[in-house]
């Protein structure tokens, strides 16, 4: 945040900055900045793998996307992402969740769609 701030206060940016919004000019030294990061520290990226979908011992989700040792449960979003896409992850879920129809009402794919008939 120091940094930034210099930064920030440097000729080019100064001249186009309205000021700091967060947390302000007030809070100046270390331990107030520091404080201030711990109150209003939050992730905005996008979870993945809290439920990792694999077929080790520990995997959440079985490749069916079967929650392990739970009958009738079934996870369908990023949380079986096993790692982080390197993009977005709107589109990887969307797919997962697509899977998932597939797999509950039993739907297949023609072979000739995917390339391998």
């Amino acid at each position: 945040m120091e940094q930034a701030r210099e930064i920030a206060s440097s000729g080019p940016l100064a001249a186009v900055l309205a000021g700091e919004w967060s947390p302000g000019g007030a809070v100046r030294s270390r331990k107030g900045l520091r404080q201030a990061v711990r109150d209003t520290l939050e992730s905005l990226y996008h979870p993945v793998s809290s439920c990792r979908m694999g077929t080790d011992d520990e995997a959440v989700v079985d490749p069916q996307l079967r929650v392990r040792g739970v009958d009738g449960l079934r996870v369908a979003d990023a949380s079986v992402m096993p790692t982080l896409v390197r993009g977005n992850t709107n589109a990887p879920t969307m797919m997962v969740a697509e899977r998932a129809a597939d797999l509950i009402t039993g739907r297949t794919v023609d072979p000739a769609l995917t390339g391998t008939a």
